[in-house]
């Protein structure tokens, strides 16, 4: 009869440990007690627990991360908070990009099967069924950070409050005085976009603002996405005097269709993006959005991956942290020269 390898977690639940203070023993880090490090090395012995070898990994634990794309700095932001669970750990993460676009979209599966990882954090926006029985196939724990669909309670996933974010967002334009408030909204099969519009509508309609014919429209989360959309709610006979963006980098598109108007930020538009991307507090003026723990929500889905790994329960399927506006230099209150055309057309 063969023997059945011993994997990190059957270790840790032996030594009544967690996962990452088996790979801080492996490691030979020096934060365990000695007590601890016995239990682990007995666990460790009496399994014949056999270390990865490989020259890349150096018989770390792996963590994987899967995600979209890496050409923003949300998604620097994700790595940033996982690979900082797995330092603290002594873990080792592997980065795949989906690429969706790719014929080979789907080597991201294969390449967690040739690395071996422990678990994986997905990032992705097209996690299918199919997926999900080949990570089951692979015994593979995994998270979902920002999940695209409603929650299933057999997915763990770790996200934000997105409507309660497109809720403040709008109310700080209302209170501000505008009533001409429009809304770029992401792809509306992504379940963070339909709630910070979800959040948008209850706002208005809590104030009693109508929402206007073509001001709530959809695009991609880039910058290229906000820029056409803001073009051409800049070119309505009544374009709006603010704009929330369900995204930061939406928000500099919508930067960038004001300056080629000669507008300005905030004294003809108003401007409220999503996220707090670092350079949103760079960019001249200085954005108002509504902040998501980016890198806490990767950081919160390793941990809970963590726990995955080693047999141990989790409070709940779905976590949501929460989201809050930061007020910067890209909002006012509705200017003089828009209040006397506004009741210069109302005279009419």
């Amino acid at each position: 009869m063969v023997r059945k390898r011993a994997k990190i977690a059957d270790i840790a639940a032996e030594a009544g440990v967690s996962v990452a203070t088996v790979s801080k023993v492996l490691n030979g880090r020096t934060d365990v007690s000695d007590g601890t490090r016995a239990r682990v090395e007995a666990a460790l012995l009496s399994n014949r627990y056999e270390r990865r070898r490989s020259h890349r990994h150096g018989g770390v634990g792996l963590i994987g991360l899967v995600v979209d794309e890496l050409d923003s700095s949300w998604s620097i932001e994700i790595i940033r908070g996982v690979e900082e669970v797995c330092y603290e750990a002594g873990l080792g993460m592997a980065l795949s990009a989906v690429h969706g676009r790719s014929p080979a979209a789907r080597d991201w599966l294969e390449n967690l099967a040739a690395r071996r990882s422990d678990g994986v954090v997905l990032v992705v926006t097209g996690l299918t069924a199919s997926d999900r029985a080949r990570l089951d196939a692979l015994g593979l724990r995994f998270v979902v950070v920002d999940p695209v669909g409603e929650a299933d309670s057999e997915v763990p996933a770790v996200g934000a409050t997105n409507w309660a974010g497109g809720i403040s967002a709008t109310e700080h334009l209302i209170s501000l005085g505008h009533t001409r408030v429009a809304h770029i909204g992401g792809p509306p099969g992504l379940l963070s976009s339909r709630a910070r519009a979800d959040g948008f509508r209850a706002a208005m309609e809590r104030a009693r603002v109508p929402v206007r014919d073509g001001y709530v429209r959809h695009a991609e989360l880039t910058d290229r996405g906000g820029y056409a959309e803001a073009a051409a709610l800049l070119d309505l006979p009544e374009p709006p005097t603010a704009v929330f963006a369900a995204g930061d980098q939406q928000a500099l598109g919508v930067y960038e269709a004001m300056r080629e108007r000669s507008l300005r930020v905030p004294h003809d538009v108003s401007v409220v993006g999503f996220d707090d991307v670092p350079i949103a507090k760079w960019v001249n003026p200085a954005l108002t959005t509504v902040r998501q723990p980016i890198a806490g929500m990767a950081a919160t889905a390793t941990r809970v991956l963590l726990r995955l790994i080693a047999g141990e329960p989790v409070d709940a399927p779905r976590v949501e942290l929460a989201t809050r506006l930061v007020v910067r230099d890209s909002t006012a209150k509705v200017s003089r020269d828009i209040d006397g055309e506004r009741a210069a057309a109302g005279a009419r």
